[in-house]
């Protein structure tokens, strides 16, 4: 008999950042005719993108100095969600270190308030010319202080 594999299991930090709405498009449905896995993550690129916008920052590629690249990405399912509906996704900073940070997501659905999903990504920041990490700039570590998430 194979062992079993333990099932993910994320632990979301508590305060929330930025909060973006979006709705569930045709596109963003599988064979199953609800929210694919590939959908999701796009989705919380885009609730990403909105946080940094909302911070005055125009391009993933100059947070203040240098851009950013995703490491890894985990996506927990709690339930579905179909065409039309409304998500609110949550972000929440989680660890931070000198190059990098994780960032959490709660997705909630809007209307009736079921969790959807939970996802954390760990964002590095990244010099594109140089092809390599680098650290957080100053300006986004203090905005980090700012919404109360210093390390």
């Amino acid at each position: 008999m194979k062992p079993k594999m333990p099932r993910l299991r994320l632990e979301l930090p508590e305060t929330t950042v930025f909060s973006a709405e979006l709705a569930v498009r045709v596109t963003d449905l599988n064979y199953g005719n609800h929210l694919g896995n590939d959908a999701l993550l796009g989705l919380l690129h885009e609730a990403r993108l909105a946080w940094f916008c909302a911070q005055g920052y125009q391009d993933e590629r100059d947070l203040g100095g240098a851009g950013v690249i995703l490491a890894d990405a985990a996506i927990v399912f709690q339930s579905e969600a179909f065409l039309g509906e409304t998500l609110r996704i949550e972000l929440r900073v989680g660890e931070i270190s000198r190059a990098s940070f994780d960032l959490y997501y709660a997705v909630i659905a809007k209307e009736d308030g079921r969790p959807v999903a939970a996802a954390k990504t760990a964002i590095v920041f990244f010099d594109y010319d140089k092809r390599r990490s680098v650290a957080m700039p100053t300006a986004f570590r203090e905005l980090l202080a700012i919404a109360g998430q210093t390390k």
